[in-house]
């Protein structure tokens, strides 16, 4: 009879006795599996989780900065580039340039790299009596297209140019005259058609007349200049009104920057409310996954030392049980000529064995009951990456040992008894 054989017999033969030690190696194993399975799957749903936040508050970002976008088209331009001459008291008080530039700046820029500004307007404005009208006093602003960066897509306008010809009249001017579009009207000697009607703005708008540049330029004599370059500064990080005066000077060294800074303050202020808006729901849902990946460690960290020591006591016991009853079994084996070592060889591969088929099933039971007990599908595309080739094979090789080990003083006490004093007794 050899010891193979030995073994298998002796498995079969005490079915119940060996299945209550896999019984507690598949335990041990599986809560052991579980809970790591249950850690690393709440690692991949906090990635995902936080993955698609980040995406979703990027998106928000960048819908929030086309809004204000369209919202800063809406309040108008925030940067206003003068002659640098120009004393700005008296600008302020007369409400636009007597000082004047070269029209080709406006080239300039637009050929220039940069990027912090964008949507120039090249404007002349004046105030002027208008003698058609009774010598009224209004304001007259010559513009044109805008001029986009050759170097960047072009952007919707703010300000539509008013064709050749025809003439856009403020509030008060076109109420007080009772002129409405289709109408033509008379201005320094020069006809035009009324092509648009402001409504009421509450500023010096309602007393502006709009008209073509060039036509402006000649009607004021003014061929080739202008008194203000319109722009409208970019939301960008650290786009501050310092650095981009920095690069206006590089390239109109003659001319200084005014912030229209109200208007800027209202984008700023909103898209930085709703960044940090975002940011928090951000970092709080962070915090609660770390909170709730503590808690299930917590609850792994006293789970798994407690069932492994209770399925390694509950093998020893069963071990020593077995072995007392089947002293008689023992001695018969040793008086047909086993020797200590062989019997406390069989003891020790049974228990070898149970902890081996106790790993397999464990493992697999562990990681399956991980992957139900979390919102992750079984069919998942992450689950194949979530199986360790690592810890599978340190179990395969710890379980054994652990089962062995605690099995051995009852496998030691059965192969020193004396067969003699066995037989004697029975």
């Amino acid at each position: 009879m050899t010891l193979l054989h030995l073994i298998t017999r002796e498995i079969l033969h005490h079915k119940l006795s060996f299945s209550l030690g896999l019984v507690s190696v598949i335990v041990a194993v599986g809560v052991l599996v579980g809970e790591l399975t249950r850690l690393d799957t709440h690692d991949l749903q906090t990635q995902q989780i936080l993955a698609e936040k980040e995406k979703k508050t990027k998106e928000e970002m960048n819908r929030l900065e086309d809004d204000y976008r369209k919202i800063m088209k809406e309040l108008g331009f925030n940067l206003l580039i003068l002659p640098k001459g120009q004393r700005l008291d008296n600008f302020y008080a007369e409400g636009y340039a007597a000082q004047y530039m070269p029209e080709e700046y406006v080239e300039r820029l637009s050929l220039s790299k940069m990027m912090t500004i964008r949507h120039l307007l090249p404007s002349l404005e004046q105030k002027i009596r208008w003698t058609e009208q009774s010598n009224r006093t209004v304001i007259l602003i010559g513009i044109r297209g805008e001029v986009p960066f050759l170097h960047r897509d072009p952007k919707e306008p703010i300000l539509v140019a008013v064709p050749p010809g025809k003439i856009v009249l403020g509030y008060e001017i076109s109420s007080s005259l009772g002129l409405v579009p289709g109408d033509t009207v008379r201005l320094l000697g020069a006809d035009f058609q009324v092509s648009k009607c402001h409504s009421q703005r509450g500023n010096k708008d309602d007393i502006t007349v709009w008209i073509d540049l060039r036509k402006a330029q000649e009607l004021l004599n003014k061929q080739g200049e202008i008194n203000a370059i319109l722009a409208l500064k970019c939301i960008c990080p650290g786009n501050e009104i310092s650095e981009i005066r920095q690069d206006i000077a590089r390239i109109l060294p003659d001319t200084q920057v005014i912030e229209i800074e109200n208007k800027v303050l209202t984008r700023e202020k909103a898209r930085g409310r709703a960044k940090a808006a975002a940011d928090s729901a951000l970092a709080s849902e962070r915090s609660y996954r770390f909170r709730l990946r503590k808690e299930k460690e917590v609850l792994a960290s006293w789970l798994i030392p407690l069932v492994i020591i209770g399925s390694t006591a509950l093998i020893g016991l069963i071990t020593f049980n077995n072995v007392r009853e089947r002293r008689h079994e023992v001695g018969i084996l040793r008086a047909i000529g086993l020797r200590s070592r062989q019997i406390l060889f069989v003891f020790l591969a049974k228990a070898c064995m149970m902890g081996l088929f106790g790993a397999v099933g464990g493992y697999l039971i562990g990681f399956v009951v991980g992957l139900l007990s979390s919102e992750i599908s079984m069919f998942s595309r992450e689950v194949p990456g979530m199986f360790n080739p690592g810890m599978l094979l340190l179990i395969l090789v710890t379980a054994p040992l652990l089962s062995t080990f605690a099995s051995w003083i009852p496998a030691l006490i059965a192969s020193q008894q004396d067969p003699a004093i066995i037989l004697r007794e029975e």
